[in-house]
Parts: structure tokens; sequence; C-alpha cells
């Protein structure tokens, strides 16, 4: 029976010992890092981040099985990344229902997503303004919820004095109400104003992007205040003197 001069045995610790047959090549944790570090190279060099989902499929069909489970688990990243953005931006305009409609559309909605209810008359101008501006706050703010329905249609004998009026809805429960549009400054108001109001009962977020804006111009704001009252100072001590 042939010997195996791999096989760890006292015989060929001997044999190995008097060079008959080859030392074993042992494996230092060295080599093991080296290993790991060229596969991770491998990997970066197929550069699978920045794969599409069909991009994937594809390469599924050429590389080997080791390859193959990580094509896997980049293309169920991609696909839940995708999901939740999906999930996030699936509105983005004002939907209009119906009394009918306001229990499942508003109420039980809102147990998912927040939702903001637009009560309105048509012919109203305050109205047709507060319309179109919801319109471009909807756009912006796709993973907020945008219904509108007729006042007195949602409730019975509503005025129109009342009108434009925003229900907030979040977690199945009124979070806020603004009746009018006097606090949004009128027919002066802008959607600035409305995502504004929106924005301090949470019914939106600011996107990152516009957040980081907000945040220049403030430090800027800021910075420019401090150089005006350095500047006061010194044409007030030049006076003095």
């Amino acid at each position: 029976m042939a010997n195996n001069h791999d096989e760890d045995t006292e015989w060929n610790d001997i044999l190995r010992a008097k060079g008959i047959i080859p030392k074993k090549e042992e494996i230092t944790e060295a080599d093991i890092v080296d290993m790991i570090d060229e596969a991770i190279a491998k990997r970066d060099a197929k550069n699978y981040e920045q794969k599409t989902v069909d991009e994937l499929d594809e390469l599924l069909d050429e590389d080997n099985e080791e390859d193959e489970r990580m094509l896997m688990e980049y293309r169920q990243q991609r696909l839940n990344a995708i999901k939740q953005e999906m999930s996030e931006d699936k509105f983005g305009e004002i939907q209009h229902i119906y009394k009918t409609d306001f229990v499942r559309e508003v109420s039980d909605a809102s147990k998912d997503v927040w939702v903001v209810a637009y009560l309105y008359k048509e012919y109203l101008p305050i109205c047709k303004l507060m319309g179109a501006h919801l319109a471009t706050v909807a756009a912006r703010n796709k993973s907020t919820k945008f219904v509108k329905i007729i006042g007195d249609q949602c409730i019975p004998n509503y005025p129109d004095r009342n009108l434009p009026t925003l229900l907030i809805y979040g977690d199945g429960d009124v979070k806020g109400q603004l009746v009018g549009a006097t606090q949004l400054g009128g027919l002066n108001m802008k959607p600035e104003d409305i995502e504004a109001y929106l924005r301090r009962v949470g019914a939106i977020k600011v996107p990152e992007s516009r957040a980081s804006k907000s945040e220049e111009v403030k430090t800027s704001s800021i910075r420019s205040s401090a150089v005006a009252a350095l500047s006061d100072d010194d044409e007030y001590e030049s006076d003095d003197y």
C-alpha cells in the first residue's frame, strides 16, 4: 500500500528528517491573511457593488460556486435597496377621494405612512393656490401620501369659510389640522410655507441634500452677521478717535 507523504505520521516525520521525502508545506497565519486579501481584491476587481440586478444575473451564469454565492449576496442587497426605495417613494401626487374612501385611504393608510388630507372647494381662489402648491409639495415628498376631498363631502355642512383645511394623519390618528391659510401667508403663501408646517407636525422629512443646503445657508447667514457686527464695532471705534 502506497504511503501518503502528506500525512502527519511518525514514519513520515523520520523520512522528512532524513530528507527522503520533502517537508510538508505549512500554511502560516500570514499566508491566510494574504489569501483573504487576494480574495477581497478579486471581488473588488469585479466591481459587484456597481452592477445592476440584470448584470448580476448574467454573471451568475459565468462564475464558479464561490463567486456565485457572493453574486447572490450582492444581488439580494440590490433588490432590497430597490424595494426600500420604492416603498419610500411610492406617492408623489394628490389623489382625489370620496367620503366612502376616507377610512381606507386616510385613517387606515396612516397606520403605515403619513397622510395629508386636503379639504377644498375648486371655485375658491385660495384653494386653487393651495392645491397648486400642494402638488409641488407632494412631488417633492413622495414618502407622504396626499389626498384631496371636497370639503362638505368629507364633513357634512362644513362651511366654505374654513377652506382650505389640512388634516394630517399618522399612526392611524389625527396629528394636526390647519383651518384656512392665514398661518401660511394667505394668498402670499409658497410651497415652502406648507412644507415648513408639515415638517413641524412630522408629516414630511427634509431630504439630506436640502437639509445640507439649509445648514449651509444658516451658517453663511451667521457668518455674515458676525462680519457685519465686527464692521460696526470698527466703525464705532473709529468715530471715537
